[in-house]
């Protein structure tokens, strides 16, 4: 199975224990070692979290912070996100900056972007998409 990067989305329905999600999870982690995120989902998860000061699940949160792989924002990944940004926006398509900036951080690490968010980011050349959320699980 090829490396995947979870969007904030499907990392969200993962901490509120969706099946098809968790599935798609332990399937996954039966072949690999850890799941890929980004800075920016962990920003979004972190300040979610804090916002709702829901102390719980910001430790189960940590605990899945230390036991899986953060990508950072890189000069790679902020060049290729801003090509995609030019370029969606020359075709009169605009994509929230946040979603353009994990799209580049996929992309420059060659890994499937997880998310039920496929409306977006479908729009993005090259990128390659899975849906943990509607996507039936396949066993190993």
């Amino acid at each position: 199975m090829k490396p995947v990067l979870v969007d904030t989305d499907i990392l969200s329905m993962f901490f509120r224990n969706n099946p098809n999600v968790v599935a798609h999870f332990k399937a996954y982690l039966s072949q690999d070692e850890k799941i890929n995120f980004s800075i920016l989902t962990y920003y979004e998860i972190l300040s979610g979290l804090k916002h709702k000061n829901a102390s719980k699940q910001l430790d189960l949160f940590w605990e899945f912070v230390e036991s899986h792989t953060l990508l950072p924002l890189t000069e790679e990944s902020a060049t290729i996100s801003s090509d995609l940004y030019a370029t969606l926006r020359r075709s009169g398509t605009t994509i929230d900056d946040i979603d353009i900036l994990i799209a580049g951080i996929a992309l420059s690490n060659n890994l499937i972007l997880v998310t039920n968010n496929s409306d977006h980011f479908n729009k993005i050349p090259g990128l390659e998409i899975a849906n943990w959320f509607t996507d039936p699980v396949i066993s190993a």
